[in-house]
């Protein structure tokens, strides 16, 4: 007798999303327009007591432009990926149990001075704006979010990285009992994410405390996380609450999980499909249509000079 032994991450054929329902998500957009405005309501009003709240709607950056409209909030805030939270999209409501005050920022590491910094006076330190940014997730689905943030670089400044420092480390919360994914011990928790020093230098890398004009929805990863316009959205680590520079490349989660589908670099490419699908082109969630998939996800004059010199390297995996 055969007997199949799977990891713990993985799921059984049968239960795997039909090709046809995850390439077309246009059925499920309407309806999550119906019904999902109640709850993405009730988290917004669980915002309203956030220290920050004075500082949004942040003034836009105008130099940051979309080719699409903005994905409506109500369909943003039911359609997630937090693994923290569970493994499906709908994890709203569950990411309400994510306790984000207190909560401190550690930047340590080949650093001249190591800092620990709440996040109300990261945000008081630092000059929020926002940008309207494309986010395009490996899955071949994408929005467009109007982030409230500043720059990664920014926050890295107040540590003085030493020169020597290769690598930028990031992780997030580790709290099993408010999140129930953390309590499944085959998945290499915390969520561990990593960029070079020069990505983390780029302007677009961009450090993400609001959305919608006010404080970060939980379900968004409050009350800090990541955007990397040109990278596959699991590298838009959530919820952070640690940043280390090395000198060593960091072993993300997912490359952890199955390093041959998800790298470290994960750079949006539409002639590279994953092994499991095409990334020719990507379901727009909330517009009822496919759009060509952009190198880049569209940012290429900002970071393709990131890559020059690497060519053996697994770009955009």
């Amino acid at each position: 007798m055969h007997f199949i032994r799977r990891r713990g991450w993985e799921i059984a054929e049968r239960e795997a999303t039909p090709e046809g329902v995850f390439l077309n998500r246009r059925q499920w957009v309407v309806g999550a327009g119906a019904i999902g405005g109640a709850l993405a309501t009730g988290a917004a009003s669980a915002q309203e007591k956030d220290p920050s709240a004075d500082l949004y709607p942040a003034k836009r950056n105008e130099k940051y432009v979309l080719d699409r409209d903005v994905t409506p909030e109500q369909i943003n805030a039911n359609y997630n990926n937090f693994y923290e939270f569970g493994s499906y999209k709908r994890v709203a409501a569950e990411a309400q149990a994510l306790k984000t005050r207190p909560w401190t920022v550690k930047i340590g590491g080949m650093v001249e001075k190591p800092v620990e910094i709440g996040i109300d006076d990261i945000v008081r330190k630092m000059k929020i704006e926002e940008r309207l940014y494309r986010h395009r997730c490996v899955e071949a689905w994408s929005m467009a979010v109007p982030w409230s943030g500043f720059p990664l670089k920014d926050l890295l400044a107040l540590a003085n990285p030493l020169g020597s420092a290769k690598y930028v480390e990031f992780k997030t919360f580790h709290d099993p009992k408010s999140a129930p994914g953390q309590r499944q011990t085959w998945y290499p928790w915390p969520y561990t994410e990593g960029l070079t020093i020069e990505e983390a230098g780029n302007e677009l890398a961009f450090l993400v405390t609001g959305a919608y004009g006010k404080p970060l929805l939980k379900q968004f990863g409050a009350p800090i996380r990541l955007a990397l316009p040109w990278k596959y959205g699991f590298k838009h680590i959530k919820s952070i609450v640690q940043i280390t520079l090395t000198d060593k490349r960091p072993k993300s989660y997912w490359e952890a999980l199955q390093d041959s589908e998800y790298g470290f670099w994960a750079n949006v490419n539409p002639a590279v499909p994953h092994p499991r699908w095409s990334q020719a082109s990507e379901e727009v969630l909330g517009a009822g249509k496919r759009v060509p998939t952009q190198i880049f996800n569209g940012y290429g004059e900002y970071v393709a000079q990131l890559y020059k010199g690497l060519e053996n390297e697994r770009l955009f995996v």
